[in-house]
């Protein structure tokens, strides 16, 4: 996964609206609203979470690694990165989220990496 926090992952920018992802992916295997009233688009590979007015607020991935510019993370080492970089990183429900990377994570779930838009880092502090 290359992140460029808030702006984009690998080439989908969070200016990016439902019928972008679906003009570039086709029909999901599966979509529908989750329990905290998001929509999603899964791929299987990615979920791609909007709210109910088609904002992007989240794409979740599969991320062996996770790219940061020219740094390269592998998801073992993403706890123990976010920890030495991010001062201001916290747990939530299980999570480790970077307000500095624009991520959430369970460290306990394998290689799933969630990408957040940075008007939802307050949202997950509020969890």
């Amino acid at each position: 996964m290359k992140l460029e926090p808030f702006v984009k992952v690998d080439e989908t920018p969070f200016s990016a609206a439902r019928m972008d992802i679906t003009a570039r992916r086709g029909k999901p295997l599966r979509q529908g609203r989750n329990e905290v009233g998001l929509d999603e688009l899964d791929y299987g590979d990615v979920v791609y979470r909007f709210q109910a007015g088609g904002r992007l607020e989240e794409i979740t991935k599969q991320a062996a690694v996770v790219v940061f510019g020219s740094v390269v993370v592998p998801f073992d080492a993403l706890a123990s990165f976010i920890a030495e970089q991010d001062a201001a990183a916290f747990e939530r429900a299980g999570f480790v989220v970077s307000p500095a990377y624009g991520l959430a994570f369970d460290p306990t779930d394998r290689c799933w990496v969630t990408a957040i838009a940075e008007h939802c880092v307050d949202a997950w502090r509020s969890l």
